[in-house]
Order: C-alpha cells, then structure tokens, then sequence
C-alpha cells in the first residue's frame, strides 16, 4: 500500500472504479522534446499542462512520483558541435536547460492542485533545492512529486543515466520511460513500415540490438540493479494511468 494512505482510502479509490496501482514508487523520465508539442521547439504551455494533469491522475492513486526532465527542447549538449562549444561547456548548458523545464512543469503541475518541489544536482538556492537522497525520499512519502534537474551535475552523462540513477537512490520499483512511440521496435517505426513492437525485451538484447531506448551506460545501471523499464507513448492520453495500473502498455525492458 502506498506510503500515507490508509485501508478506508485504498477501498474508496477501489470502489470508484479506480484500480489498485502496480507500483508504490516511480521515476517517470520525460525528454525535453516532450514539453515542445507541435511547434517543435520550446516550451508548449497546453503541452505542458496535458502532462501535469496525467502526473495528477497518478498522484491521486497514491503513487509516490518522481520525474527526470531532459533539455533538448532548448539546448542538448551534444548538439554543441556546430556552434564550437566545447564538450563539458555545452553539457552544463544543457543542465540549465533542463532547470527551466523543470520549473515550467513545476507550474504547470502546482495549477493543477499537485504540491511539488523542484530539486537539482547543480546548487542554485534561489531556485531549486539541492538535491540530497534522504530529502527526496521524505518528499515522496509526504505524496509530494519531485521533479528532478541538471541530470547528475556532471558533464558526458545524459539524463537516462540520471533517471537511472535517482531511480536506484530512491528505491524506486520502475522507470517509466515516455515516448512518442507505442514502445520499443526492431527499427524506427516512423521510417521503417512494419517493424516489429517488442512487448518484452531484456536488457543483454537491447544492448546487443543497438536499440534507441536510453543510452548504454543507463540500460548498463539499470542491469546491475534489475530496475524494470516500461517504455510507452505519453501522446497516448491516459497511458501513463495505465501504465502505472499495471495495464500491459509499450514496451518493458527487464531481465531475460
């Protein structure tokens, strides 16, 4: 039973036609390509609040929620090349990018009755908390949503690798990983017609196969911790309810 809901809570959700959720902690990873919508850059404000509203929807169930935000709707660091940023430069300033999604969805979820906090791996009190493991999970327990920034804080490791990561640290029981796809395919199903959706998929064949689903060093972690990844289509509305209700949505990455 979630952290901080009592039996008479569980049985009224039950009886409203609510199933009980699958998982008690999660780390829901967005891109920041998920915040631009149709115009394909930036921040898309009903974008955003349509994703708000679906984090709600789980929070209400009870589900103790964490979410990675990435940058690359502003800046992704190794998109630097062109502009003769070095490396470590470029990767920082996509850290900051991620900080600005960050807040924006923070806002977005604050209008719609959701108390968050913001927490970042690169200091700047005036924003953001610092974070720290043991406050992150505090927040969690009291049905806070933590929204987490800057990726690690260190340049060369992409945000899957920081989902990965706070997924570990905080005990998580999954990643979710949002798409806009239905989940993991043999090839990129927006050019290759008919290719093949894997309903199920270790981690060993992921690798093996080269497929785009997060970068190595995250499936790597991933691995070594048997942390599950589900990875479906946020465009899909009430996906991430169903993922979350234990629905056989997208695609899940797990020991053979």
């Amino acid at each position: 039973m979630p952290a901080g809901m009592t039996t008479t809570d569980l049985t009224a959700k039950t009886t409203t036609g609510q199933k009980t959720p699958a998982y008690r902690r999660i780390v829901l990873k967005l891109s920041g390509e998920s915040l631009q919508g149709p115009q394909g850059y930036g921040i898309h404000p009903e974008t955003v609040a349509g994703i708000a509203g679906e984090v709600r929807d789980v929070n209400n169930l009870g589900v103790q929620t964490a979410i990675m935000v990435g940058g690359g709707n502003i800046f992704r660091g190794t998109r630097q090349k062109s502009l003769a940023i070095d490396r470590a430069t470029g990767d920082y300033m996509g850290m900051l990018a991620t900080v600005i999604n960050g807040l924006a969805l923070q806002d977005a979820l604050e209008k719609h009755g959701v108390h968050t906090r913001l927490m970042s791996a690169i200091a700047m009190q005036q924003v953001a908390e610092p974070f720290i493991r043991r406050r992150a999970s505090r927040h969690l327990e009291k049905g806070r949503v933590v929204i987490f920034a800057a990726g690690t804080g260190n340049p060369y490791f992409s945000t899957d690798t920081a989902a990965a990561l706070r997924a570990m640290e905080i005990k998580a029981e999954v990643i979710l990983k949002a798409t806009r796809v239905d989940g993991i395919y043999d090839a990129d199903p927006e050019k290759v017609p008919g290719a093949k959706l894997f309903a199920h998929i270790s981690y060993m064949d992921v690798i093996n196969k080269g497929l785009s689903v997060m970068d190595t060093t995250a499936i790597t972690l991933c691995m070594d911790n048997r942390m599950p990844i589900v990875v479906f289509n946020l465009n899909v509305p009430g996906n991430l309810l169903r993922v979350v209700q234990g629905e056989k949505v997208g695609s899940t990455v797990s020991p053979a």
